[in-house]
């Protein structure tokens, strides 16, 4: 006769004050570009090149700390670190190309994750899987058209302060929390 127990995993988290960090960061961020956009780029890319080094060195020393994936830790790391050292080295460029290959690339990934979905909808998903397939297509389609128009870089700008702000609140909140539970 087999006993069913309950196997406990016991998974290891990042320090709290590294998501206070993270959080402190993304609200700072989110702050300058609401304030002006057009003028606030420039310490946005600086912001951003700064904080994608910083943010590799964490994540390698996480790997230290937790060794499972260290492959992948090690290569979002260095990437993190390069990418970091480029946008602050080469700041104007950064500051013009990456709103712009950002909608680039949401508006593949909408495209490609919106053929997945209308895939599934023939193949079963449902209706609510087709509409929003069709729409996640139609979306990135719009996106990948207008990659270089001044008009949706701005939005753009907007939509990423907004999303910085409220992901910078919650980031903080949950750091204070995981706090009070170690």
């Amino acid at each position: 006769m087999e006993i069913d127990r309950a196997v406990v995993i016991e998974t290891k988290r990042a320090p709290w004050w590294v998501l206070l960090m993270g959080g402190i960061l993304y609200v700072v961020i989110g702050i300058l570009l609401l304030t002006s956009p057009a003028k606030t780029m420039l310490a946005f890319t600086w912001v951003l090149g700064f904080y994608w080094f910083i943010q590799g060195i964490f994540i390698l020393v996480h790997m230290f700390v937790d060794h499972s994936g260290w492959g992948w830790k090690l290569f979002a790391g260095v990437i993190g670190i390069m990418a970091g050292l480029f946008v602050i080295r080469q700041p104007i460029v950064s500051a013009v190309a990456l709103p712009a290959i950002m909608i680039l690339m949401l508006g593949i990934q909408g495209v490609i994750s919106g053929i997945i979905e209308l895939v599934l909808a023939f193949k079963g998903g449902g209706w609510g899987v087709g509409i929003w397939g069709a729409l996640s297509t139609v979306f990135g389609v719009i996106l990948i058209i207008n990659w270089t128009n001044p008009a949706f870089l701005i939005s753009f700008i907007w939509v990423v302060a907004v999303f910085a702000l409220i992901g910078g609140v919650a980031e903080i909140v949950l750091a204070l929390r995981q706090r009070k539970t170690a």
